[in-house]
């Protein structure tokens, strides 16, 4: 260090974001008796922890595996999954005595509150000798060991940057384009990013077809691109939420359908024929009703369908109803953006970093961890686990 930096205090890893990723790299880097600095812009720590999971926080998925992410290298991330896996988390929940359980499809919450994991990491960072700082934005003066910092509290410097800052998604919670930005400063390469696990919209005629229906949730199979998902879904006064929809947005690209089955696990033409022998008498309505409820059947059979009793349903009429519900095909408008995203798709190019340790490349003593990363998680814990997983992997080597 030159007599010019001799007065900046000198730190051995700072972390830029105090979120689940940058937490967790400060635990682990502090644990192996590094000097650990986390810095972040906002008031607080952990503020999407805090709201995650209905404030509950969705902390992990117990069966959360390569396959649950999107990567434009599907690859990537099976190094830091493998080397700390669900249990790890949940070994460090069971430490700190906080109650949780499996909610469904294996995602695990707190029992009492997302305030619990962030008091964890907190208490593992303070445990680990870590310092944290808030109201601390950041500019970097200097790249290249050391990297210099500006902070409101004036220039540091340190050995190992760590880039933890998160995507774009839910801006009113402080989300910003930092860790972008600095990569492409750098050269260094970042896939398309685009608001992903969030509502989709409609617009014109479609919307007021189906915006009355707002608050009605439907099991459903919904696919997109291909890719399929088994939840229910959500009428809204801008379109269409709920958890498989939010999954299926994350492969769904603007002027392409989303295919809803309405009736998963039945072959519709055959149920309707086989009705129209045992029931006659009942209107095609009633019959929708029983899986649709009475408001969706009841608007499905003013829009498209003859509300005839079943008896008098033709073979092509039966096909006309299937082909309604099975699948109901729409054509989303756009989504409600990065609003109400969870997550952010896309972000720095797993190219330009080193799968065993985060680091990048071409520049040494950077790192980039959690959702800035092009690794995108599916709906139920398993972004949190990519945050857990990247952040240790990281921390082992800064």
């Amino acid at each position: 260090m030159s007599d010019a930096s001799a007065n900046i205090p000198h730190y051995d890893v700072i972390i830029v974001g105090a979120g689940a990723a940058g937490l967790m790299c400060a635990i682990t880097a502090g644990q192996r008796g590094r000097r650990v600095l986390v810095l972040d812009h906002a008031n607080r720590v952990g503020k999407k922890i805090l709201m995650s999971g209905g404030g509950r926080c969705n902390f992990t998925n117990l069966y959360s595996t390569p396959e649950n992410f999107i990567s434009a290298n599907p690859h990537f991330m099976k190094s830091a999954l493998g080397r700390y896996t669900p249990w790890d988390f949940i070994a460090l929940v069971e430490k700190h005595g906080i109650g949780y359980h499996e909610k469904k499809l294996g995602q695990l919450f707190c029992n009492e509150s997302s305030k619990d994991i962030v008091r964890l990491l907190l208490a593992e960072c303070a445990a680990a000798g870590v310092t944290v700082r808030t109201h601390s934005p950041v500019r970097i003066a200097q790249t290249g060991e050391p990297y210099r910092l500006v902070t409101p509290q004036g220039e540091l410097s340190c050995e190992s940057l760590v880039i933890a800052t998160g995507g774009l998604s839910i801006p009113k919670m402080g989300a910003t384009g930092f860790g972008y930005e600095l990569a492409h400063s750098l050269g260094i390469p970042v896939q398309p990013t685009r608001a992903a696990l969030v509502p989709v919209t409609f617009d014109g005629r479609k919307l007021k077809q189906l915006q009355d229906l707002a608050g009605v949730s439907l099991d459903s199979v919904t696919a997109a691109d291909g890719v399929e998902f088994r939840e229910n879904l959500l009428f809204t006064h801008k379109g269409l939420s709920g958890p498989a929809i939010l999954q299926a947005s994350s492969y769904w690209q603007p002027g392409q359908p989303l295919q809803i089955d309405l009736f998963p696990d039945m072959d519709l033409v055959e149920h309707l024929r086989a009705q129209r022998e045992q029931r006659p008498k009942l209107v095609l309505k009633n019959l929708l009703g029983e899986r649709l409820t009475r408001r969706v059947a009841q608007r499905w059979c003013e829009l498209w369908l003859e509300n005839k009793p079943l008896g008098q349903l033709s073979d092509a009429d039966i096909e006309q109803v299937a082909a309604h519900c099975q699948p109901w095909t729409v054509w989303p408008s756009g989504t409600e953006g990065y609003r109400t995203a969870e997550v952010t798709l896309g972000g720095i190019d797993t190219t330009a970093l080193s799968s065993k340790t985060l680091a990048c490349r071409d520049h040494p003593g950077l790192y980039f961890i959690g959702e800035v990363v092009d690794v995108t998680g599916h709906l139920g814990g398993h972004n949190f686990q990519w945050a857990w997983a990247s952040g240790y992997a990281a921390g082992q080597y800064v």
